[in-house]
């Protein structure tokens, strides 16, 4: 999946909510690639013009599709969504969740899908 597919699949379809279902590696580092470099890009305008107004609607405008882009993604390495609390351990949680962020996908199907295409 590219750039631009992951956003437009993630941010206006009906992915946005969605939990069910798998997610490639391409598909969810794509996005957090976009939400990275467009927040920048309105921290900066914030300076600019003060206020937090656009980081605020920003974080929040991809606040649900985050989550459940990670939920898909962990369905993907055959783990449950609720592994992503595993986040919530400071630094151990952390390097953990990323290391199965990264990790390739399951091959064939799984309880929670076939697998997705990158």
């Amino acid at each position: 999946m590219e750039f631009v597919q992951s956003v437009k699949r993630n941010m206006t379809t009906g992915a946005y909510a969605q939990i069910s279902g798998r997610a490639s590696r391409s598909e969810y580092w794509w996005f957090v690639l976009f939400t990275l470099i467009a927040s920048a890009a309105a921290g900066v305008l914030d300076v600019l013009f003060p206020g937090d107004l656009l980081q605020t609607l920003f974080g929040i405008a991809t606040f649900i599709p985050g989550i459940a882009l990670g939920v898909r993604r962990m369905h993907d390495i055959g783990k449950s969504g609720w592994w992503l609390l595993i986040g919530l351990i400071p630094i151990i949680g952390w390097i953990v969740l990323i290391v199965w962020l990264a990790t390739k996908s399951d091959a064939g199907s799984n309880q929670w899908g076939e697998t997705v295409r990158a």
